[in-house]
């Protein structure tokens, strides 16, 4: 399969969770003297919100995008408990075991970046480096209030205007400068087409379930889980309109990190999509730090 701008093919893979559900990720081809990039979405988010980045650096790299359960093409759970982020990460060490990844480059939006952390927590040796893309191990109470508003409720559309209208309704905060491309591509990478013709949202509604109880975001003490990233090459991104990974919270990251690159990118909210030009150039920067070690 590939994307339909006919850039570069991936290859669909899929393995087994420990409690048997199948789970889906893309792989992009790339240079085997290298670690593979593995890309861990956001929570309501799939594969297609690192199309981008998966073009920009295939062939040069290997790029693994999981689908976490319950989005995309991976199975939803049939325990609405499990869509915490310890069953992800054991989701995703089977993954790592059945690929035999010994070393990767982990990036991370959001709850994807909380799960890049654990993993460094449970064996920092395979971290090669690490993007977390505005996420930290203390979230700000304001944005997980915003995202518990919204999530788990399903909406459908007839057309995909509709929907990017809907998209554009619901981000104008976050994206103030999209135009209408920009939210129609948007839509197009949170929604999908049924077989009845309606666009719906492309996950399980039950991922809210767990989420609406306080405390659930994250789990142990995700300082401690930062910490294991220590002396690895490691980019921090954050939304210039975050308000999730506060300014506050970012420094504190990079004052107890030393090495640790900010990138700030001005005029988004939560979160940055990666392409923009600070944050794809971090990632450049990072990747450079990677293939000289």
């Amino acid at each position: 399969m590939s994307d339909r701008r006919n850039l570069t093919a991936w290859a669909d893979g899929y393995w087994w969770s420990n409690d048997g559900l199948r789970l889906h990720y893309r792989d992009y081809p790339g240079r085997d003297d290298r670690p593979p990039i593995l890309c861990i979405p956001g929570l309501t988010r799939n594969a297609r919100d690192y199309e981008a980045l998966a073009q920009r650096h295939a062939g040069e790299w290997r790029v693994i995008v999981v689908e976490l359960r319950g989005r995309g093409e991976s199975a939803y759970a049939k325990d609405p408990m499990t869509y915490v982020p310890l069953t992800y990460l054991q989701d995703l060490e089977a993954l790592i075991a059945e690929l035999e990844l010994t070393r990767f480059v982990a990036v991370g939006t959001s709850l994807g970046g909380i799960l890049s952390m654990l993993l460094a927590s449970t064996h920092p040796e395979r971290i090669a480096g690490a993007a977390l893309n505005d996420v930290g191990p203390e979230l700000d109470p304001a944005g997980l209030a915003r995202i518990r508003t919204y999530v788990g409720k399903p909406m459908w559309h007839a057309t995909w205007v509709h929907a990017a209208r809907s998209v554009a309704e619901a981000n104008g905060d976050v994206y103030p400068h999209y135009g209408i491309e920009d939210w129609l591509r948007m839509a197009k990478q949170l929604y999908r087409l049924t077989p009845a013709g309606r666009i719906v949202l492309d996950y399980d509604m039950k991922i809210a379930e767990p989420f609406r109880l306080p405390g659930s975001e994250a789990g142990p003490d995700m300082w401690r889980a930062y910490d294991a990233l220590k002396g690895k090459p490691l980019l921090l991104v954050r939304g210039g309109r975050s308000d999730i990974l506060s300014a506050s919270v970012a420094e504190r990251m990079v004052d107890r990190l030393p090495g640790a690159e900010l990138v700030t990118v001005p005029e988004v909210g939560h979160a940055p999509t990666l392409e923009e030009q600070e944050a794809a150039a971090g990632i450049d920067r990072l990747l450079a730090k990677v293939a000289a070690a």
